[in-house]
């Protein structure tokens, strides 16, 4: 790999050339657009961002979940290589061609289930799992939508309904779409003793109650909760929901807009449960960093709007085909699925260790290369969104790119890309660990 897999700061952060750069976003890019680390890239691969100083970071973000196959991935470069030079655009919907179709054709196979399936492309997260809406109302002829405490599905404005957090995501943005209905899910550390199956029933019982399921197109669902703070929910939880929706003709559809592409140690995060989902909705790691998204799902229920009523002028874009084309063959060929699980081994571990030395470290939780670490006030469960800035804060000063999330703020989240390697993850964790120490 060209870029030196080390973790190396040549200035303090941000250096001079970032900070020329940040003050020209400031006079050119809304407030509104926040940055996690006021550090402009220059290039990124493996494990590492190299900024426009010359400092090399360690990547434990991906862009989001984005880069699951590094930000430079060597078939994702030579695929957009070769597209370019035949062309970067027609629009499907005029002229299709093959790359749209061959991704559909993957995403058929490789997404769960053996029934007939099809899928329609899009480019963000948030256009898909509004598409999944569409798509469920058109086939149920019903309008209502269930979501959960603690969900993040995107900031358009149905789907801006749907996310549970108010600020940033909501706060000043309303009116939002009507017919969504937002219920508790299963969140084990602040659950007490309720178990998978008592928290499902819980759910369907308000559901039955306030909405009645003859009134419900779908209930749509992260299988591990991303925004909302990486909860994983207790197991038979999942299950009992699908089944639920299976037997009152209610379409369950999975947000994997996070999960999905090998980040949690499998392809997919229903998979660890056998849930099969009529609707999968999955971007972010899809396509090596370029804009992809898509709807998967059942060929009875993904048939039922007109023709015309899907579609967008640039989804399943040509280069965003072959870059997740490229995607796809490299998790298999580099054996990604297993790197996550050696991921979460290693990472699990070092938290498990730090937790063991720190009461503030609440709950270590997730799967694969999707790990959080959940901090509270020493002696109670009362969340501590302030030692979870605080430690991101000293983390991005000695150059390690960390993020939160979580309803409460307190939680830290730690989304390497699959291509990093174990000397760079266990030299981030020894600069997080020094930065608990810190916050003593």
């Amino acid at each position: 790999m060209s870029i030196e897999q080390k973790r190396r700061l040549v200035t303090d952060l941000p250096g001079p050339r970032s900070q020329e750069l940040m003050a020209r976003k400031t006079a050119a890019v809304p407030d509104g657009v926040g940055t996690t680390m006021p550090v402009f890239a220059a290039r990124a691969g493996g494990g590492i961002v190299v900024d426009v100083d010359g400092n090399h970071l360690i990547d434990l973000g991906s862009g989001i979940a984005v880069t699951t196959v590094g930000a430079s991935s060597p078939r994702v470069q030579d695929a957009l290589t070769k597209q370019i030079e035949d062309f970067t655009h027609t629009c499907f919907m005029v002229t299709p061609y093959d790359g749209y179709v061959t991704v559909a054709e993957k995403l058929n196979q490789l997404t769960p289930g053996d029934h007939d399936k099809r899928t329609v492309l899009f480019n963000s997260g948030a256009e898909a799992v509004e598409n999944a809406v569409k798509i469920a109302r058109a086939h149920t002829k019903r309008d209502a939508v269930v979501v959960f405490d603690h969900a993040y599905h995107g900031r358009t404005n149905l789907t801006m309904a749907m996310t549970a957090k108010n600020k940033p995501y909501k706060h000043g943005f309303g009116p939002f779409a009507p017919e969504v209905y937002r219920t508790a899910g299963s969140y084990p550390y602040r659950d007490g003793d309720l178990d998978g199956a008592a928290a499902a029933a819980r759910a369907i019982d308000q559901i039955e109650k306030q909405i009645g399921a003859e009134n419900l197109a779908a209930l749509v669902i992260e299988p591990i909760q991303g925004e909302g703070g990486f909860i994983e929910p207790a197991i038979g939880f999942l299950p009992a929901l699908a089944a639920w929706c299976r037997a009152t003709g209610v379409v369950f559809v999975a947000d994997e807009v996070q999960t999905g592409f090998a980040r949690t140690g499998d392809l997919f995060a229903c998979e660890r449960e056998s849930v099969v989902p009529d609707l999968i909705v999955t971007a972010k790691g899809i396509a090596g960093g370029l804009p992809l998204s898509a709807v998967t799902g059942r060929a009875e229920i993904m048939q039922a709007p007109h023709v015309g009523g899907l579609g967008g002028t640039y989804g399943g874009n040509p280069l965003s085909c072959a870059a997740a084309i490229a995607a796809m063959e490299t998790i298999e060929a580099d054996g990604l699925v297993q790197r996550a699980r050696e991921i979460e081994g290693l990472i699990l571990e070092r938290l498990s260790r730090l937790r063991d030395q720190d009461d503030r470290i609440a709950d270590v939780r997730g799967r694969g290369a999707m790990i959080a670490a959940e901090l509270v006030r020493p002696g109670s469960d009362e969340p501590d969104p302030r030692l979870a800035r605080d430690v991101a804060r000293l983390a991005h000063q000695d150059g390690v790119v960390v993020l939160t999330c979580g309803t409460y703020g307190n939680v830290l989240r730690f989304l390497p890309p699959l291509t990093i390697s174990d000397d760079l993850l266990h030299d981030a964790f020894d600069v997080l660990a020094a930065a608990f120490r810190e916050t003593r």
